[in-house]
């Protein structure tokens, strides 16, 4: 094995090692599952900005926002950032306070059994179909993250994908059932200044070996439709990026109102007066790092123009081709290399550790605890979350086997379905007092329902049909919310009690 494939192989282990130590760490402060869900509400600015956008930037900031870039040009990533970046602010504008506030107010340590209490819901069949929301949709968007473990080694060392798929795995399953929320949040902090690393190293590296900025931008002025808003590069000629595309593709915003993951550092930050600061931090980290990653496509493309790298058979492993350029030019920047590759492993280990402590604790506390065996105690509760973890992890290693499925893909059909079921739910549950537990159970099954019958039904139609799926089950999950509400009982008194003083000045 050459010394630098050595190097960098020496300092994954050794990262990965760190974020062992975390989970152990912390395994020692969770004492209820509510410590091990949400930290007991204990999060501070920063970590709470930055765990929850590296738990949602995901492998797709370094593998698939390059990827689309590296192939199509400024038109996708760009409109799709766009819509991420003000998504992201207004999230955190209008959600985060009162999520924070209502959240404490009713008890609730996950999103569905927020939804129950919010609206009432004795039985909690609400909980129980948003835990099920989130299982659907969670468990894909994890396997994408292990495959995305996979990919990277196969692409590196020729190690068999479906090996190193496992090995990661077992790493996250490992620090994330032992320390929880508090494990996957700290690391997550790290994890996203690993990846702010590899972001700017690979962008400045890149450039210099394309021939300069100059050469990157005149590359891209070159291809057709490729330095265009209004058009893409597709198969070497300009496809228009109509009107209606642009709009679809910016309706990738709307789906953080519906987030688990990043819901719960609303939820558990220590004080909510601090979620001003988080805002900000969080609001320019995404700007730059997804600005970062279109450009980072571009040097790809100017460099494989030019001979430094192949051509990319898969244009997601853009960030891969240029860190192994960069590890042969000797031992420390093999060492710095490896720290970039650790990047895309944190870029994936943020998300998963995140997706998967929300599956488990829906499987554990929502369906297992309230409607299986509904009388346990603080030790068989941790028991029963941490072998939900692990569950759902087996479950995504068997979707993830395909080494070629798309990152991108997976993580955007996921994304629609949390947006739409979980998303206009969420805003109507904090800002309109009249929506009652019908209209959430018809809006949230409804905007679900949706996702499947656009994706797989109506979207292949193409021509004006050929709308992201997030955007048209947004629309129907708030219709039947509204709708639903209205021609049903209203909340009781208790209801509209707590709504009241969750919205308290």
């Amino acid at each position: 094995m050459a010394t630098s494939q050595i190097c960098i192989i020496a300092v994954i282990i050794l990262y990965l090692a760190f974020v062992l130590v975390i989970g152990v760490k912390f395994s020692r402060t969770n004492k209820t599952t509510e410590d091990y869900y949400l930290g007991g509400r204990k999060l501070g600015p920063l970590v709470t900005a930055m765990s929850a956008e590296a738990s949602d930037m995901s492998s797709w900031l370094l593998l698939g926002i390059p990827g689309l870039a590296y192939a199509g040009g400024f038109a996708d990533p760009f409109w799709t950032s766009l819509g991420l970046a003000v998504g992201t602010y207004l999230n955190w504008l209008f959600v985060a306070r009162k999520l924070r506030r209502y959240s404490q107010i009713n008890n609730s340590p996950t999103i569905p059994s927020f939804f129950s209490n919010r609206f009432g819901d004795d039985r909690n069949i609400l909980s129980l179909i948003s835990a099920i929301v989130i299982i659907i949709f969670f468990v894909p968007y994890t396997a994408s993250g292990f495959s995305a473990c996979g990919k990277l080694f196969n692409s590196l060392f020729g190690v068999d994908y479906t090996v190193a798929m496992i090995i990661f795995a077992l790493v996250i399953i490992a620090y994330t059932a032992l320390g929880g929320f508090l494990a996957a949040s700290t690391s997550d902090l790290v994890q996203s200044i690993i990846m702010t690393i590899a972001l700017g190293t690979i962008l400045f590296y890149g450039a210099s070996q394309a021939g300069g900025w100059g050469a990157v931008f005149d590359n891209a002025r070159s291809l057709a439709g490729y330095f265009d808003l209004n058009n893409m590069h597709v198969d070497g000629s300009a496809s228009p990026y109509n009107l209606l595309t642009k709009i679809s593709t910016l309706a990738w915003g709307l789906g953080y109102f519906g987030m688990p993951h990043i819901l719960l550092r609303f939820m558990a930050i220590e004080k909510e007066e601090k979620l001003t600061l988080s805002r900000r931090i969080a609001t320019i980290w995404v700007v730059i790092a997804m600005f970062s990653a279109i450009i980072i496509g571009f040097v790809a493309r100017a460099m494989t123009a030019n001979g430094t790298i192949a051509s990319l058979d898969d244009p997601e492993t853009a960030i891969i081709a240029i860190s192994a350029l960069l590890s042969s030019h000797g031992v420390f920047t093999a060492c710095v290399a490896g720290l970039i590759l650790a990047g895309i492993l944190a870029a994936t280990m943020s998300t998963a550790d995140s997706q998967l402590l929300a599956a488990a604790s829906s499987a554990s506390d929502d369906i297992c605890k309230k409607f299986i065996m509904k009388k346990m105690d603080s030790k068989t509760s941790m028991l029963v979350a941490r072998g939900a973890v692990i569950i759902m992890s087996i479950i995504a290693l068997f979707i993830a086997k395909n080494p070629d499925s798309s990152v991108f893909q997976i993580v955007s059909f996921a994304w629609a379905g949390f947006g739409a079921a979980f998303g206009p739910l969420m805003l109507c549950a904090l800002f309109w007092k009249r929506t009652n537990k019908y209209g959430a159970l018809a809006g949230m099954i409804s905007g679900g329902v949706m996702i499947f019958v656009w994706k797989f039904l109506v979207r292949p139609l193409g021509g004006v049909w050929n709308i992201y799926e997030l955007l048209p089950g947004f629309i129907v999950s708030l219709f039947f919310i509204v709708i639903v509400s209205l021609v049903t009982p209203a909340p009781d008194a208790k209801v509209l009690d707590d709504f009241d003083k969750a919205n308290e000045k």
